[in-house]
Formats: structure tokens, C-alpha cells, sequence
């Protein structure tokens, strides 16, 4: 069967998108998101509440970081976990629309349309590949939680989920649920967004071959794939949810080993940038396209300004205009004035689907759940102080 683009979604299908439809936690375009969004996060972190009452270390005195305080914790599965199945549902309706796109504006000629669905067919079978979720299952545990947790997420303190002992953790009863289930279901989930992301860039790039018709003097000043720079904001929620993440985590080294903020500063820039390129990069495989486009079209539209030009000089300057065409409110004029607007917007034609707000936003987004760690280093009266001094 032909893939359609006006059909095509990054998040449907996959095996656990199957099985989110056989246990009726999803419908076939991802409806009962609510019911799924509480389903997943219920189960990862009422067991823990649970056994952490039974180990006592819910709350009290008795380990360092009890689990009702551990705020990576309560980051990691109740803000961004949520964050991350809602994104499904937000990228979904807007990749229908934005790949629709390449058909319904032209972009997408009769000669490529084989390939152009051929790149859709690729991308669909590897967006329902069993084979590439196992071996992120695979990934999660053999490395996410044996490897990279053990060895750099884990506080060396007495926490509700472990006990440090020498180099290694003793894990207590909730933190057997928590190294087992909980951690592997929120990195399964995340590192699925991430394959996610490969086969867009991957699409992207397949795409970014053909020779589509781009359009230098289209308005959007990305000769007609302007619709692309708006992609960014649908990822909104996945950057959210990786801001919460990193938000918990800096939050458990300021309160309970002593870190201050602002020694991570070098670490929170990186990791937004690293965020924010993995979302907004893969728009970069169109600008050798793009460049292209710009050079054809200063080439092309310089050739009809030229040959106007010339016209308009023969005639008005050094030739005899007719006798019952007056010059003033000639439609010549007007003409002339059209087709230096017309060149004007080839010559400023941009060759990154990149605007300055969606940048913005996007970096925004990741920050904002760090910002109330500000209060480790200033307190809310002085915030208050400093925030009157400025306004009035």
C-alpha cells in the first residue's frame, strides 16, 4: 500500500503503541490520552510510594533523601513522564499537517512522488519495527540503569531506594521497583522519543534530496517549506519534560550533597543546547537545498529584472514613448517599482528553516522548570526587592 502523506504520524504504531490499543489505554490516533498519561504514571510511582512506606523511607529522618523529597524522583514520574506520552498526541496532529504539506503546496512534483513515498514508506516501516524497540528495551536495562545510572545519577548517600556501600548501592525493597520497573518504563520511554526524532532527521534527509520545487519568491522567505520552521513548537512538551528531568536532578545535588547552582551553569547551557539542536537540527539538511534555490532564483529573476530593465530604458529614456502614454501614472512605473519587490524577496530568502522565536521559545521551554531553583541562591524577598527596584 502507498503511504500517503496526509496519513503519515511518527508516533503511531510500534509495539507498544499496539499494546496501549489492546489494553484500551489508546485509540487508533492516540485518543485517551488522559487515561494513558495516569495509567503509566500511576505505575511507575505508586508501588514506589508504597514500598517506600513499608521500607520506611517515605518521609522522616531515617535516609537522607526520603522519597516523598527526592525530587528527581517526583520529576522523573510525575511531571515529565506525563510531559512525554502528552507530546505523542501534540506531535502527531501536527506532523499530519506538516508533511501534508509537501504535496498540497507544490512541492512534491509528479515525477518524485515515487520516491517521496518511498521516503514515507521507509519511514512508517521503522516507526513499527518490533526489532528496534527490543533492542531499546535491551539498551534500558544493560546500559541505562547498570551502567549510566549506577555510575552517574545516583546520589552516594543514603537515599529510599539504595544504600551506598563502597562502590556499589545495596538497593532497599522500593529500590528494587525502581531499578527493575519504574527507571527501565521512564528510559524506554524517553530513548522511544529519541528513535523517534532519528527517523524524522532520517525522513528529513531523504527528502532534502529530491528536487523539490521550492519556490524562491514565496513569501515565507524559505521558498515554500516555511511550514517547517513551526514543526519546533509541537516538541515543546518533550523539551519540557527533559527541563523537569534535569530540574530534579540538580535540585537532589543543591539540597542534599551541598552543590551550588550556579556551579552547574556550564552543564545546564550544554544540555539545553544539546536539547534544542536535537529537536531543531534535523530542519538543517535543507540548507544546501535552500542555498540553491536562493542562487537559481537570484540567477533567474536577475535575467527577467535585467531584460525590464532594458525595456523600460529603451522606451522611456533613450527611445520615444507613445504620444498618448504620459508618463506620469504610467503603469511602467509601478512595474519597475514590482519587480524590484520581487527581487528584493529572492535576495532575502533564508536558507535556514529556523525563526528567531521558535529558538527562543524552545530554549525557554527547557529553562523554565530550572528557574525555581533560583531560590537557592536568592531568597523570595530579595527576588521581590530587586524585582520593585526595577519597576519603580
Amino acid at each position: 500500500m502507498t503511504a500517503k502523506a496526509e496519513d503519515f504520524s511518527l508516533v503511531l504504531g510500534g509495539p507498544l503503541f499496539q499494546l496501549f490499543r489492546r489494553t484500551g489505554l489508546a485509540g487508533d490516533a492516540l485518543e485517551l490520552m488522559r487515561r494513558r498519561i495516569v495509567f503509566i504514571a500511576l505505575f511507575a510511582w505508586l508501588p514506589l510510594l508504597f514500598l517506600a512506606m513499608v521500607d520506611g523511607t517515605a518521609v522522616g529522618e531515617v535516609v537522607a533523601v526520603p522519597f516523598l523529597f527526592d525530587f528527581d524522583a517526583q520529576a522523573r514520574f510525575l511531571v515529565a513522564l506525563p510531559l512525554l506520552i502528552l507530546a505523542e498526541r501534540l506531535v502527531h496532529e501536527r506532523m499530519l499537517v506538516v508533511v501534508g504539506q509537501f504535496t498540497s503546496q507544490g512541492l512534491v512534483t509528479d515525477e518524485i512522488r515515487p520516491r517521496f513515498d518511498a521516503a514515507l514508506a521507509s519511514a512508517r516501516k521503522l516507526r513499527n519495527s518490533v526489532s528496534a524497540e527490543v533492542l531499546i528495551l535491551a539498551f534500558v536495562y544493560i546500559v541505562g540503569v547498570l551502567v549510566l545510572w549506577r555510575s552517574y545519577m545516583a546520589l552516594e548517600v543514603p537515599t529510599w531506594y539504595a544504600i551506598p556501600e563502597g562502590a556499589t548501592l545495596r538497593p532497599r525493597l522500593a529500590g528494587w521497583w525502581y531499578l527493575l520497573v519504574a527507571l527501565p518504563v521512564f528510559q524506554f520511554v524517553l530513548l522511544r522519543w529519541y528513535f523517534r526524532l532519528f527517523i524524522w532527521t532520517r525522513f528529513l534527509w531523504q527528502v532534502s534530496r529530491l528536487p523539490l520545487a521550492y519556490a524562491p519568491m514565496h513569501p515565507d522567505r524559505l521558498g515554500g517549506i516555511g511550514f517547517l520552521s513551526r514543526v519546533g513548537h509541537a516538541f515543546a512538551p518533550l523539551l519540557l519534560a527533559q527541563g523537569a528531568l534535569l530540574a530534579g536532578s540538580l535540585a537532589n545535588k543543591v539540597l542534599y550533597t551541598g552543590a551550588k547552582l550556579p556551579s552547574f551553569q556550564l552543564e545546564i547551557a550544554a544540555v539545553v543546547a544539546v536539547l534544542v539542536f536535537v529537536v531543531l537540527g534535523p530542519l538543517l539538511v535543507f540548507m544546501l537545498p535552500l542555498a540553491a534555490a536562493k542562487r537559481r532564483g537570484m540567477r533567474e529573476y536577475g535575467h527577467i529584472a535585467r531584460r525590464y530593465v532594458d525595456e523600460f530604458d529603451a522606451k522611456w529614456l533613450r527611445g520615444r514613448p507613445p504620444p498618448d502614454e504620459p508618463f506620469v501614472g504610467s503603469a511602467d512605473i509601478q512595474s519597475l517599482a514590482d519587480m524590484g519587490n520581487s527581487f528584493e524577496v529572492v535576495r532575502s530568502m533564508r536558507t535556514i528553516p529556523i525563526t528567531r522565536d521558535t529558538l527562543v521559545q524552545l530554549v525557554g521551554t527547557t529553562l523554565l522548570p530550572i528557574a525555581p531553583l533560583l531560590l537557592t541562591i536568592v531568597s523570595p524577598e530579595e527576588l521581590l526587592k530587586r524585582f520593585l527596584s526595577i519597576v519603580f
